[in-house]
């Protein structure tokens, strides 16, 4: 009985954050539209960053309803998020920023340099946070300046928004610098690496402590970065057509740098790097197909 009464209140607490997060989104695009911010690539943006969020949020459900998640399984949604990011960055960004660019009259070398330089400011900014800001990794734990001061679920907040920050950020370049419908394929590659990236993130906050309900909420926030992120993006890119084959670049490297140097790292130190490798082939050929059957 006291199982059933448990599982009632959590289904509650399941439908009250849902409605809180569909108002929420509700409520800011009726806003934007109503204040006429922006034309369609931001537009186009912000809708692409809600999705994502939501997905994000949807993810992290099944914590409310079921036990902890191995740690295998863990890994292999870590890879599988790391081979969906890997994907975007060439198909989604590198290679039509190397296409605006020579659309611009750079040839393939100064276009190929150009990305490039672009992929290590990516790189350089997001390492540059990592460096700044206080945050806490999933089995790293504790770094930045003064990590000890601050409480151990704002750092995981920290380092969530550091990690969801390049995606939102792809979601606006692409809608600001590409036809709509490579727009969408890579923000429904991102919305769907975002599913089992919100269960994972909900998922190690239950397992290194925090309170069910605090893990599930911490996690749905998590993806609210990604909007902000796409935004920015979008209005950046959309002021000048030059920063296009930049924008691009930059994305893909402050993914890549995620990539690198968070996700692989964190779904290879238990022992489990097979099933991490192998989320991540199948990751990497499902957003290919999307980026290329779509796009």
């Amino acid at each position: 009985m006291s199982t059933l009464l448990s599982r009632a209140y959590l289904l509650r607490k399941m439908l009250g954050f849902g409605i809180v997060l569909a108002a929420i989104a509700l409520v800011i695009q009726l806003l934007w539209q109503r204040v006429g911010l922006g034309g369609p690539a931001v537009n186009g943006a912000l809708a692409g960053g809600l999705v994502a969020a939501a997905a994000t949020a949807l993810g992290t459900i099944p914590v409310l309803l079921s036990q902890r998640l191995s740690e295998r399984t863990q890994d292999t949604l870590f890879g599988f998020g790391a081979g969906v990011m890997l994907a975007a960055s060439a198909f989604s960004l590198v290679v039509p920023g190397i296409a605006a660019a020579q659309s611009q009259g750079a040839g393939p070398w100064q276009a190929g340099m150009t990305v490039g330089a672009s992929i290590l400011l990516g790189a350089a900014l997001l390492l540059l946070l990592d460096r700044v800001l206080p945050h806490e990794h999933f089995i790293k734990g504790v770094e930045g300046p003064q990590a000890l001061a601050l409480r151990r679920a704002w750092l995981f907040v920290f380092a969530i928004a550091l990690h969801n920050l390049p995606e939102g950020l792809a979601i606006g370049v692409a809608f600001a610098g590409t036809d709509p419908t490579s727009a969408g394929a890579l923000a429904t590659g991102i919305a769907i690496q975002d599913l089992p990236e919100g269960l994972v993130v909900a998922a190690a906050l239950l397992a290194v402590g925090y309170s069910r309900l605090l893990s599930v909420g911490l996690g749905m926030a998590s993806g609210l970065v990604e909007p902000v992120g796409a935004v920015f993006g979008a209005a950046v890119v959309s002021h000048s057509a030059a920063l296009l084959p930049w924008g691009l670049g930059f994305a893909a490297g402050a993914m890549l740098f995620v990539i690198s140097h968070e996700i692989i790292p964190e779904s290879h130190r238990k022992g489990h790097e097979v099933y991490a490798t192998g989320g991540l082939m199948v990751g990497f050929v499902i957003m290919m197909v999307l980026d290329t059957a779509l796009g």
